[in-house]
């Protein structure tokens, strides 16, 4: 079974399309890293710098790690110098699914 990891940042509306898209570039550079099974980056309808990224991994040791690598990133550095307050993480499994 997938663990899924699940970031949530707030961006300001004044750097909310520099904030999606650094979200954006953060993840097509988790691709390269074994474990990572696939994301979806979620956009508040109503707060277009309110991103959701869930993302599935095949264990729960992996987006820990890779959290720790990333951490200095350029990218990552960018996306917490953009957020109004700090982004969050929390890592989860599926209970339930519907269609």
């Amino acid at each position: 079974m997938p663990v899924y990891s699940v970031w949530e940042s707030h961006f300001p509306p004044q750097v909310a399309d520099e904030g999606r898209a650094i979200t954006e570039a953060i993840w097509r550079d988790m691709t390269q890293f074994d474990g990572y099974l696939g994301h979806e980056l979620i956009e508040d309808l109503d707060d277009p710098g309110h991103l959701l990224v869930v993302s599935r991994w095949t264990n729960r040791q992996r987006p820990d790690d890779v959290l720790r690598e990333y951490a200095t990133h350029p990218n990552a550095r960018r996306a917490n110098e953009l957020v109004s307050r700090p982004r969050t993480r929390f890592l989860g499994h599926a209970v339930s699914a519907g269609a």
